[in-house]
């Protein structure tokens, strides 16, 4: 499995929401409360995406853009940055300003709950001609790997229409628009899609701030070391081990991994390790003891004594904590 794979894979979306937003202008929902990971994509007509708390310019989104805001960012979907918010959005409540609270599902600033209705229960807004189309999915990232993940991401990133996301994009606002058995499973793979399609454009642009190791990636010979360890963290790798599989002296390998993804081989190896234990210790009721085994660690003290240094806790407590 190659890296990314592996970090999408453990770090897979869970509690997603899905929502289409139809509204004519002049118009703008803020949503507040967000989860770490909220992909916000234009279907028809054009929006402004701007965020409350990270100092960041506002992103103005053409038909088939997407854009990512990693972290729990407080933020405001308009029809331009100078519109200010109709509703006020938290979770599955909204607040309509001037007005009152009631269910998100239930209607939108200035339109009956009749209308609204009428669109389904995962619509915001009125679907009247003029109106933009946008769709919001919000979800939750897991554990440490989720953490990794968004460090990959700056506050806004934007992902320029192309065939693949449109296509994807289209699948889910289908389903989106209906109300059927099965569509909350449907929806979160669809948004699975959108968000793994939507990270690799953004990897691939010229400008993305990529840590080392995805840019390493590209790499032949540490591109493959970086998939052996993906592909078998509790093996006992040795730098040698690893020159071998990919073909390199011991020295040259050492010198060109350190080089590109900016750590020695086994020094990456023990930052893994410990992200897989930290989520080991949170999702399952494992001894540490197996936890260690799990990881590649012959015992539980070696493997606290790592872990300690990595995250600043013992096992026992990073457990206790994350429950």
């Amino acid at each position: 499995m190659d890296v990314l794979s592996d970090l999408l894979h453990r770090a897979h979306a869970r509690n997603a929401l899905v929502r289409q937003l139809i509204q004519r202008p002049p118009w703008a929902l803020a949503f507040t409360g967000a989860p770490p990971l909220t992909v916000v994509a234009a279907l028809g007509g054009h929006a402004s995406v701007r965020l409350d708390d990270a100092g960041v310019a506002p992103a103005r989104l053409a038909p088939g853009d997407i854009a990512l805001i990693g972290g729990a960012h407080a933020h405001t979907i308009a029809d331009s940055p100078a519109t200010p918010p109709q509703a006020v959005i938290h979770g599955d409540r909204k607040h309509v300003v001037g007005g009152g609270e009631g269910a998100a599902g239930v209607g939108a600033a200035g339109v009956g709950a009749a209308v609204q209705r009428s669109l389904g229960p995962r619509t915001y807004g009125d679907g009247l001609p003029g109106a933009t189309i946008m769709l919001r999915g919000a979800c939750e990232l897991r554990g440490e790997a989720g953490v990794r993940l968004l460090r990959m991401l700056p506050p806004l990133a934007v992902v320029p229409a192309g065939p693949r996301t449109r296509a994807a994009l289209d699948l889910l606002a289908t389903e989106v628009a209906h109300d059927e058995p099965g569509q909350d499973a449907v929806l979160h793979r669809l948004l699975d899609l959108v968000l793994v399609l939507a990270l690799r454009a953004w990897c691939a642009g010229p400008e993305a701030p990529l840590p080392s190791w995805h840019r390493a990636l590209a790499d032949p010979a540490v591109g493959e070391a970086l998939r052996l360890l993906h592909g078998r963290p509790a093996h006992r790798w040795t730098v040698a081990e690893l020159a071998a599989g990919v073909g390199m002296s011991r020295a040259a390998f050492a010198a060109r991994f350190m080089g590109m993804v900016g750590e020695p081989p086994l020094t990456y190896l023990t930052g893994w390790r410990m992200t897989l234990g930290a989520d080991l210790l949170g999702d399952t009721d494992a001894t540490v003891a197996a936890v260690a085994r799990e990881v590649g660690y012959a015992d539980a003290f070696a493997f606290s004594v790592a872990f300690k240094r990595a995250h600043g806790v013992s096992p026992s407590a990073w457990r206790r904590r994350t429950r």
